[in-house]
């Protein structure tokens, strides 16, 4: 017997079946498992924009706006020599040509090691409910690059920024159909209170998350 097989046995024995569902109970439970269907959820009758903020800040997640992206370079600039911040960072390939230079960086479009302090993402969608980055891993969407760094600064376009999870998960079939290897959901710096319940952050991710929304 495989493993998968002695796991599904198991489970069996503890519903208390002899054997896998028949034909028309378990066709009925695919069903329900092509339909998604939604449990119960909050009226959220707010702007996504507006919501989608405010729970960044609660979230010690900062942000900044600009109307295209070709004023993201002079943003991340400004960003980080209001920190002293390192002036160079790594970033995800889709961006590797916007004005960098010109606006006085360094950036590489590349996956980080130890070495890279900051490191540039796009992302998938933005979740208004939660204030939620929603990523996805890929060829040219490095995970690590949210990860690894001390300070990551991801772009959202405001277009993008839909109501609750839910609705990202439905963004993702239609647009991608299949999943990618990992769905990466970033919700501010990375922070504990394990230790006496005392909150820490960057524990195992980055100390910032700066959030520069793109467009009106």
């Amino acid at each position: 017997m495989s493993g998968r097989d002695n796991i599904l046995a198991r489970v069996r024995d503890a519903l208390g079946r002899s054997g896998p569902l028949d034909a028309v109970r378990s066709g009925s439970m695919r069903i329900k498992l092509r339909e998604h269907p939604r449990g119960p959820q909050p009226t959220m009758a707010w702007q996504p924009l507006e919501r989608f903020k405010e729970r960044c800040v609660v979230l010690s997640s900062t942000i900044d706006e600009v109307a295209q992206d070709a004023d993201v370079p002079a943003a991340v600039s400004r960003y980080l020599a209001e920190r002293d911040l390192p002036r160079w960072a790594v970033c995800w390939p889709r961006l590797e040509a916007l004005g960098w230079q010109e606006a006085g960086l360094r950036v590489e479009a590349r996956p980080p090691n130890g070495e890279d302090k900051v490191g540039i993402t796009g992302c998938f969608c933005a979740i208004a409910e939660t204030g939620t980055l929603m990523l996805l891993s890929g060829a040219d969407t490095y995970p690590a690059t949210s990860l690894l760094p001390e300070t990551h600064i991801a772009l959202v376009p405001v277009s993008r920024i839909v109501h609750s999870m839910e609705d990202g998960w439905d963004l993702l079939r239609k647009e991608r159909g299949e999943l990618p290897r990992q769905v990466a959901f970033v919700s501010g710096p990375s922070r504990t209170a394990d230790i006496e319940m005392t909150l820490v952050l960057g524990i195992h991710g980055p100390y910032r998350v700066h959030i520069i929304l793109v467009g009106r």
